[in-house]
C-alpha cells in the first residue's frame, strides 16, 4: 500500500509545494515546485507559429510573449486552427496561430515540447482532440476490459468522431455512472477550449490544469492509495473540495496532520530523499552500490560489489547484488525523475538463466511505475538498454535551479 504526502518546507530557501509517494515506508517518487514558479505543464495556449525548421520537421511557436516551444511537424497535422485558418493538407507556416498544449517541460536548456493533440485528463479517462481511436489501459484485466469496451460501445461505433477516448486503469473501479459523469464533464472543457480557443488571441492560455498536487492525486492508482496525508490547511481543503466532487469514496482517506512540534517533512525524512538525490552514489543493503550518471545523451547506471562479501560462489554473489540492483534502480528512476535512453551496467554473469531472471525482475519493478517505461534487452556486455518517457525534467534539475535562486538572493 502507498501513501501520498503533501506539504510545503524551504528547499535552499525558497518555500516550494512538496509532493511525496511512498511505499512500504520508503520514498519512491518526489515531485517540487517552487510556491513562485508555477509548472506550464499541461496547458493549452492559442500559440503562433515563428519559423519552420524543414531539416528538423519541426515549427518553433510562440505560447507567451516570452516563451517560445518545440512542435514536431507531425504533431501540428491534427492541430485546431484559429484566425480563420482551417485544419487542411496545407503545411504550417510562420504567422499560423493554432492550439497546442505542452506536453513536456522544457529541460537542459531544451524548449519546452508541445503537441497539437490537446489532452484532458480526468481520474478514469483522457479526451484527446487530435488521435480519434478507442483505446484502454494495458495495465487493465482481460475482464475488465472487456466489461469497459461494452459500457463504451456507443462511443465506439460513433462514426464521424470529433474525439478520441482513452479509458485509464482507475477506471476497473469505478462505476458506469462516474465514468459517464466525468465524459460529459470532460466534452465541456474540450468544447470550451477548442470552440472558444478559435476566436481567442495569439498568446492567451486557454487552460491551466490543476494544482500539481491534485494532479498527482488523480493519477495514483488509488485502489493501491491507503491514506493522503497533508498539514497545510489550504492543501487540505483544496484537496477535499476536490475528492468530494470527483471520488466521494475516497475522502476517509484524507488526513490533516497537525502535530507541531514534528512536521510532515522531518517525520517522512523528505529532507534525506533530497540529499539522496544529490549524491550519484548509492549504496545497497548488501553492500553494492550504483552509480548513476546524466549525460547530454543518457542516463548510465553502474552496478559495483563494493563491500559485499558472500560466502558462496563468485556467480550466486553477482546474481544476489544484480536483482537487488534491479529493484533500487526501478526506485530511483522515479525519485530522481530520470528519463530518456537509460543503460545500466549489471556486474557480468555467465548463467543465461540468472540474466533471463533479471531481465523479468526489473521488468516486474518498471511496472509500478506511472510513466511508461521499456526494458529493451540485455546485450551481450550485460549491457541492459531500457528508455523512460520524458514529460518532466529530472528533479535535480528543479534543485540546482532553487541553488542557483538562492545565490541570487
Amino acid at each position: 500500500m502507498s501513501k501520498l504526502i503533501i506539504t510545503r518546507m524551504e528547499i535552499s530557501g525558497i518555500s516550494c509545494s512538496v509532493c511525496i509517494l511512498t511505499e512500504d515506508q520508503k520514498i519512491m517518487e518526489l515531485q517540487l515546485e517552487p510556491e513562485n514558479r508555477k509548472s506550464i505543464l499541461d496547458n493549452i495556449y492559442v500559440g503562433q507559429v515563428e519559423n519552420v525548421a524543414a531539416n528538423i520537421q519541426a515549427a518553433f511557436v510562440r505560447i507567451a510573449p516570452d516563451v517560445r516551444g518545440y512542435l514536431s511537424l507531425e504533431e501540428g497535422k491534427t492541430a485546431i486552427f484559429s484566425a480563420g485558418r482551417t485544419a487542411d493538407n496545407h503545411p504550417l507556416k510562420p504567422g499560423d496561430e493554432l492550439l497546442v498544449q505542452v506536453s513536456r517541460d522544457a529541460m537542459k536548456g531544451k524548449l519546452p515540447a508541445l503537441s497539437g493533440n490537446l489532452n484532458f485528463t480526468g481520474k478514469y479517462l483522457v479526451l484527446t482532440t487530435g488521435d480519434k481511436k478507442f483505446g484502454l489501459s494495458k495495465k487493465l484485466s482481460v475482464e475488465d476490459r472487456k466489461r469497459l469496451s461494452g459500457w463504451f460501445e456507443d462511443e465506439i461505433q460513433k462514426p464521424d468522431k470529433e474525439y478520441g477516448l482513452i479509458v485509464r486503469t482507475n477506471a476497473a473501479e469505478a462505476e458506469k455512472e462516474e465514468l459517464e459523469r466525468e465524459l460529459k464533464h470532460l466534452r465541456e472543457m474540450y468544447q470550451k477550449v477548442a470552440v472558444n480557443g478559435r476566436s481567442r488571441t495569439c498568446c492567451s492560455l486557454l487552460y491551466q490544469p490543476e494544482p500539481e498536487y491534485i494532479r498527482r492525486i488523480r493519477d495514483t492508482y488509488s485502489q493501491k492509495l491507503e491514506e493522503i496525508i497533508t498539514d497545510i490547511p489550504e492543501y487540505h481543503q483544496q484537496i477535499y473540495a476536490y475528492l468530494e466532487g470527483s471520488s466521494p469514496q475516497e475522502l476517509s482517506k484524507v488526513r490533516m496532520y497537525t502535530d507541531k512540534l514534528l512536521p510532515l517533512y522531518k517525520l517522512y525524512r523528505i529532507e534525506s530523499a533530497i540529499d539522496e538525490i544529490w549524491h550519484e552514489k548509492v549504496w545497497l543493503n548488501s553492500g553494492g552500490f550504483l552509480v548513476i550518471q546524466q549525460t547530454e545523451a543518457f542516463v548510465s547506471i553502474d552496478v559495483n560489489t563494493g563491500k559485499f562479501t558472500g560466502k558462496k560462489k563468485v556467480q550466486e554473489t553477482y546474481r544476489k547484488i544484480n536483482l537487488e540492483a534491479a529493484q533500487e534502480i526501478a526506485r530511483q528512476l522515479r525519485l530522481r525523475n530520470l528519463s530518456g535512453i537509460i543503460l545500466i551496467d549489471f556486474i557480468n554473469m555467465e548463467n543465461p538463466d540468472h540474466i533471463d531472471e533479471l531481465f523479468h525482475v526489473l521488468k516486474k519493478h518498471l511496472k509500478k511505475d506511472s510513466v511508461r517505461c521499456r526494458a529493451v534487452d540485455i546485450t551481450p556486455l550485460n549491457i541492459l538498454e531500457m528508455t523512460r518517457k520524458k514529460v518532466r525534467r529530472p528533479v535535480i534539475e528543479d534543485l540546482m535551479d532553487l541553488q542557483k535562486a538562492e545565490k541570487s538572493l
